[in-house]
């Protein structure tokens, strides 16, 4: 059940501020004062980490669960054993305050003029929710692609308030073909006539157009060339050829590009383009190493245990991504498991195929009591914990 809570103002770290920041999150679980798991979302998720059922059925019925198989009872995360918080991150569009947010003034919503958000901005909401909900200590932070990146930022900003970080198919900064792929995608929208500057909102005209372009971009980031050959290779489409298409003449109009299509038109009903903006811009600024002397500076203060979790087939954030962190996080003496995945899925595999997270999920709450972790002296693991090599093929072995 999607829930709200009003913080008071709120300053973003590049000095602008919103006089009330609101956030939507939802809780599984029961808390015991030492269970508390906080999962963060990727770049266009929620706070809807699992699907409504029979004994929850209170969640709206628009929402499904991103992470069904890994957040339940029984699973990696219990939530028979473990108080499970999500929050829906400032500058989305799932209800958390962004640019689709009215303002206090009256004087319609942000829009463009919402400020500039960070993921340590994400990271430091998340603090203050959980400060409102009496959750002082986390037994785990865990997050994936971009959410792990925001659960990373928990390891360095707040390493006194959590013992476990799981950062899945993440890394220490987005690399420059991804940060390539946001400039494409970020003019890709801009350059839809009905932008209007991003001052869209209210005129009955969105871009549509420009955010459906930028979403197939992605989904060719997300997907590896392997399983895109595998499940599509040059079938022909099961359904028309798109109207608004001049170069899909009959028979050329292919399965992979209605995948694309049917995703981009979906996403662009649901989404808002200035809200993707946001998010993409917070994805490519953040670095591990900021603020500090290098990554491993960064991570130094953290005195739990880290677990990576990578893909083989990752395009967006590959083995090489993860295993830098790793790198950084024994040169720091950190307790950190890095476990990669063989998978021909790419970056989509931490949602598409949720089984493979058992193992490595499961392992992280084994024996964990809510007591302190033990010293730091002999805790850190040796690489050959990596269980495929780190420079492991894009699209498999």
């Amino acid at each position: 059940m999607t829930r709200r809570a009003s913080l008071g103002p709120f300053r973003f770290e590049n000095g602008e501020r919103v006089p009330d920041l609101e956030l939507a999150y939802e809780t599984y679980g029961r808390y015991d004062g030492s269970n508390a798991v906080l999962v963060c979302h990727a770049l266009t998720g929620s706070h809807h980490v699992r699907s409504p059922t029979d004994e929850e059925p209170d969640g709206p019925p628009s929402a499904f669960g991103w992470w069904d198989e890994v957040v339940a009872p029984g699973g990696p995360i219990d939530t028979t054993e473990q108080y499970v918080i999500c929050v829906n991150v400032p500058g989305s569009c799932h209800g958390s305050t962004g640019p689709t947010t009215a303002r206090l003034d009256g004087d319609g919503v942000w829009g463009s003029a919402f400020p500039t958000v960070t993921v340590g901005d994400w990271a430091r909401a998340q603090a203050r929710l959980l400060d409102h909900l009496g959750v002082r200590r986390l037994s785990a932070v865990v997050g994936g692609s971009v959410g792990g990146m925001n659960a990373l930022e928990w390891a360095r900003r707040y390493p006194e308030r959590v013992d476990h970080v799981a950062a899945v198919a993440a890394g220490p900064r987005l690399d420059a073909e991804m940060t390539a792929t946001n400039a494409v995608a970020r003019r890709a929208i801009t350059g839809d006539p009905d932008w209007q500057g991003g001052d869209y909102h209210g005129t009955g005209r969105r871009p549509t157009h420009g955010l459906a372009q930028a979403r197939r971009l992605g989904h060719l980031s997300y997907r590896s060339k392997a399983s895109l050959d595998d499940q599509f290779g040059r079938e022909p489409a099961g359904r028309a050829e798109p109207t608004d298409d001049p170069t899909a003449d009959d028979g050329t109009y292919r399965a992979v590009a209605s995948y694309l299509d049917y995703n981009a038109e979906r996403f662009a009903e649901r989404f808002d383009a200035v809200s993707y903006l946001s998010l993409l811009r917070a994805m490519e600024e953040w670095d591990l190493a900021d603020g500090a002397e290098s990554s491993t500076a960064a991570l130094a203060a953290f005195d739990g245990d880290l677990l990576l979790v990578s893909y083989t087939g990752d395009r967006h954030f590959p083995v090489a991504a993860s295993e830098a962190v790793a790198d950084a996080a024994r040169a720091a003496d950190v307790s950190v498991t890095h476990h990669t995945v063989e998978s021909e899925y790419g970056h989509d595999a931490f949602l598409a195929d949720q089984s493979t997270l058992a193992s490595p999920l499961s392992s992280l709450f084994d024996g964990d009591d809510g007591a302190d972790p033990p010293e730091r002296p002999g805790r850190t693991r040796s690489a050959s914990e990596s269980v495929a090599p780190v420079h492991a093929g894009l699209y498999g072995p």
